[in-house]
């Protein structure tokens, strides 16, 4: 994969309000309901706010690019409720279906006029063309990318992270989910690692 050094300007938003405690949300010794600022979210509760923060990496991606390409950023759980709304998220019960790409991307297109394509069909090399062309492409990883050198993922997807720069060595990721001065902000996954997490599908933005 040859191809010059990209990396765009992009903002980094956690799907937690206090990216900092992130290792102890998802090693669950710390409770999302105990999130410091967890009323910065735009949630009624505590509760509300916790119930949908570790489902939020398809929103955290969304307000990157909001604030990427000069648009206001909502509050994270007011966009969450807007994209049921839309299709992009199904709820039964405590049971949330999504993010859903198809609603999902024409409702990013709706409201706010940004070109996105959602695709079943995404391969790496793909990732690296439309970061060229200077869009931004949300892929569907397993979230323990957030080692990528050190685990071997049971399987791919099911979680999002924006892709913002590459080279030829490496995709470099936002990762919502991602720990602290590690895997957080342009996180470098090479490209032969990238492929044990990647489901090979996404949304390509802007």
């Amino acid at each position: 994969m040859t191809a010059p050094m990209i990396k765009h300007p992009v903002p980094y938003y956690s799907q937690w309000e206090s990216a900092a405690l992130v290792p102890e949300f998802i090693t669950g010794t710390r409770s999302a309901a105990d999130d410091p600022l967890w009323p910065k979210s735009g949630a009624d509760t505590a509760a509300e706010y916790a119930f949908w923060a570790p489902r939020m990496c398809g929103v955290a991606c969304l307000r990157m690019t909001l604030d990427h390409l000069g648009h206001p950023v909502p509050p994270s759980v007011p966009l969450v409720r807007n994209l049921v709304e839309a299709g992009a998220y199904v709820c039964d019960g405590d049971t949330v279906q999504g993010l859903i790409y198809a609603p999902f991307a024409d409702h990013v297109t709706d409201r706010w006029g940004i070109p996105a394509i959602p695709t079943r069909d995404l391969p790496t090399a793909e990732i690296s063309r439309h970061l060229q062309a200077g869009r931004l492409v949300m892929i569907s990883v397993h979230k323990t990318i957030r080692h990528p050198e050190t685990t071997e993922p049971p399987t791919r997807g099911g979680h999002l992270v924006l892709a913002v720069g590459a080279s030829e060595e490496s995709v470099m990721i936002h990762n919502p989910s991602g720990l602290p001065g590690t895997s957080q902000e342009y996180a470098p996954v090479p490209w032969h690692r990238l492929e044990q997490f990647y489901a090979g599908r996404g949304v390509v933005v802007g």
